[in-house]
């Protein structure tokens, strides 16, 4: 009797512990949400930046703020945030809730040189969308991934632009420029996306098969996507790969 009382008051306090930690891991996540709508608000507002014309091709978008370099001398790199996608069989819908998402590196380090930094990623074709959606990929390697150009006046139809399945961007002390990201890691954070929705949720359900709901810290990220590039604007064929 006296074992099942001391077992009982054990998993009583372990609950009561728990609790509160998932419920502060829980509120990380809404924040870094949050932040991820503030830095892509902040990138589209200025027209010198991303061109609205690759804005406007591309399927996915990635945000992942503040990363920080956190091995001094071997330059490793990790960054947490969020990706969202155009919904629709051909990437030709509204934009889906984000899902959770981690950039990690090596070589992310020595090109920040140890600053705080911003990235956005835009996925430019429904393949390198899949391999996303799919597994852990290597940047360079896995996928296609290119610095991406920047300014009003840069054309969608760079060579840059044709070529690459994923074109990178780093904001760092204000200033902002493409970056080339490659050797980098992009994957999905399963355990992130279970605090945010409550359950567990793989990327491709978050972003592809409609089975959950914008939660309300990731709605200024859908509201400025929604927005700033309403349509895909890519070529037809190019979708149905």
């Amino acid at each position: 009797m006296k074992k099942a009382l001391v077992a009982v008051v054990v998993v009583c306090l372990g609950i009561a512990v728990a609790v509160p930690v998932m419920a502060k891991e829980g509120e990380k996540e809404e924040a870094r949400l949050e932040e991820c709508g503030q830095v892509l608000k902040e990138v589209l507002d200025v027209p010198e930046d991303i061109p609205q014309g690759l804005l406007d091709k591309a399927e996915c978008v990635v945000i992942v703020p503040a990363t920080k370099k956190f091995a001094i001398g071997i330059g490793g790199s990790y960054g947490r945030g969020a990706m969202l996608c155009r919904t629709g069989e051909n990437f030709s819908g509204p934009w889906s809730p984000p899902a959770m998402y981690a950039l990690e590196g090596g070589s992310i380090g020595f090109q920040i040189g140890g600053q705080e930094t911003d990235f956005v990623l835009l996925i430019m074709n429904p393949r390198g969308a899949s391999s996303l959606l799919s597994s852990k990929v290597k940047l360079g390697g896995d996928i296609s991934a290119a610095a991406g150009p920047k300014g009003r006046n840069a054309t969608a139809d760079t060579d840059v632009a044709l070529r690459a399945e994923i074109l990178t961007y780093s904001r760092s002390r204000g200033l902002f420029a493409g970056i080339s990201l490659a050797g980098s890691t992009l994957r999905q954070d399963s355990t992130a996306n279970r605090r945010v929705y409550h359950k567990a949720v793989s990327a491709r359900e978050i972003l592809r098969k409609d089975t959950v709901k914008t939660p309300q810290p990731g709605q200024l990220i859908v509201d400025v996507l929604n927005k700033r590039s309403p349509k895909n604007l890519s070529d037809a064929k190019s979708l149905k790969e």
